[in-house]
């Protein structure tokens, strides 16, 4: 057993000087102590002393020379006005041991039935102590400390539990982030290789080179969203690097590698923003990668995906609109949601990461992205001030 930390809970209470005090002036009794009470130990958590009796917090009695150790076994209360006169207690040991005539001890029984110790108070005089005032007094502050305590222990449980659930959780996602960095390299020399064989190979070849630069190009934007995640989940957040851009070319860039790896689909694009905008240019890419890649997968392989992008009257918009089936009522509350693709909609591939990090990067931007969804179109749409 941890005495040391008994002690420290009791002294976290606030209210148990005020107790002591309280019992001191209501009993006249020159010594009150709450006492730490195990089969073979006694030991003062608090005191209050006027007899000099010497025990203040971390002291300890013999338990065998005290009342308290019949008082752990019964758990009930013992009160005596005047030893001298007391049938079960002129005799006994403690009172000649120690000097006492009046004594009352209560016990102290946490919510969940565990003895903790004793409420006490002991004086050379004769004290009439048993009243039911003094008594309930006792036994109600008896209950306000067990109360205290077991606040204490619940706290400290769920403060342990949640430093321990903080450290499993920061432990996997910096798993995660180094994961995806770690992948990166090898992605790299693929890329590599494929252009070099794009070189080397006839027409067949080149056409398998394309499915197999598709499968890349999947494959670097899971590790970003991966990345994303695990930089957002510890904290960091979607980082920026604002700068006045030119956002027009920015997703004719992002058209260009989507229609070179998936040449038997159509892209329509109308692009209406002029000038130059405040934002991240990397992290717009992404986005709208992210959204154009979504529409590819759920879209309808013979319809065109449309790609629009226009100034308002606060700031600009992007929408990416896919033919094909709706998305279902029961997955659109979840679309923006980490992982959460596979209780909506389990017969999709992907980690459900994509639309996540959109929305985080629209956000960072000051903006948000909707869905709307009907039988015969679906709209992302991008909105930033």
């Amino acid at each position: 057993m941890n005495f040391e930390r008994d002690i420290a809970k009791i002294s976290g209470i606030s209210a148990v000087p005020t107790i002591l005090d309280v019992v001191s002036r209501t009993t006249g009794m020159g010594f009150t102590a709450v006492a730490r009470v195990t089969e073979d130990r006694w030991i003062t958590c608090a005191s209050r002393d006027e007899l000099a009796f010497g025990l203040k917090p971390g002291d300890e009695l013999k338990i065998e020379t005290t009342i308290c150790h019949e008082i752990r076994q019964n758990r009930e209360a013992v009160i005596i006005d005047n030893v001298s006169e007391d049938a079960d207690y002129c005799s006994h040991h403690t009172p000649a041991q120690y000097g006492f005539r009046s004594y009352i001890s209560v016990p102290i029984i946490l919510p969940d039935g565990t003895f903790f110790g004793t409420l006490c108070a002991i004086d050379p005089k004769p004290r009439k102590l048993r009243t039911p005032e003094i008594v309930g007094m006792f036994k109600l502050f008896a209950e306000l400390i067990a109360t205290h305590l077991d606040s204490a222990a619940r706290v400290e449980a769920s403060e342990g539990k949640l430093a321990f659930e903080k450290r499993n959780s920061e432990l996997r996602e910096q798993f995660i982030a180094v994961l995806g960095h770690d992948l990166r390299n090898p992605l790299a020399s693929i890329q590599g290789g494929l252009r070099l064989l794009n070189k080397k190979v006839d027409a067949e070849g080149q056409g398998w080179i394309v499915h197999l630069n598709s499968s890349v190009a999947r494959m670097a934007g899971l590790i970003d969203n991966v990345m994303d995640f695990a930089r957002a989940r510890l904290g960091a957040g979607v980082q920026l690097n604002l700068k006045e851009e030119n956002l027009e070319p920015i997703i004719r860039q992002v058209i260009s590698e989507f229609e070179n790896v998936h040449p038997g689909r159509t892209i329509v694009s109308t692009l209406e923003v002029p000038g130059t905008v405040k934002v991240d240019a990397g992290r717009i890419a992404q986005m709208v990668s992210n959204l154009l890649g979504n529409a590819i997968s759920y879209g309808a392989n013979d319809q065109p995906i449309t790609v629009a992008a226009k100034r308002t009257d606060a700031g600009f918009e992007i929408s990416i609109t896919n033919c094909g089936n709706p998305i279902p009522a029961e997955a659109m509350q979840h679309l923006f949601t980490a992982f959460h693709r596979g209780d909506v909609l389990p017969n999709q591939k992907g980690l459900g990461l994509g639309l996540y990090i959109s929305q985080e990067i629209a956000r960072a931007h000051g903006g948000a992205i909707v869905a709307k969804s009907s039988p015969r179109e679906t709209t992302f749409t991008a909105t930033f001030a």
